[in-house]
């Protein structure tokens, strides 16, 4: 499976192209593990986002702004 096919399944995820790019680069950093290429982690990063539930992704994000809009 080529990357852009995976970037496009995580997109159906993460519909927000710039936040897709930051959630992916900062998690490629997080789980690199040394001696392995850094593309495999990254389609495993993107795997991972694309398999991911959108819904919960959402109900957390909600609870973030709402957390948000009580700290200020």
């Amino acid at each position: 499976m080529k990357r852009s096919d995976r970037v496009f399944d995580a997109l159906h995820t993460l519909r927000n192209r710039y936040m897709l790019c930051q959630l992916a680069s900062k998690a490629t950093r997080k789980f690199h593990k040394p001696n392995t290429r850094i593309q495999e982690t990254m389609n495993e990063v993107l795997e991972r986002i694309a398999v991911s539930e959108r819904q919960a992704y959402w109900l957390n994000a909600e609870h973030f702004a709402e957390a948000q809009r009580r700290a200020a």
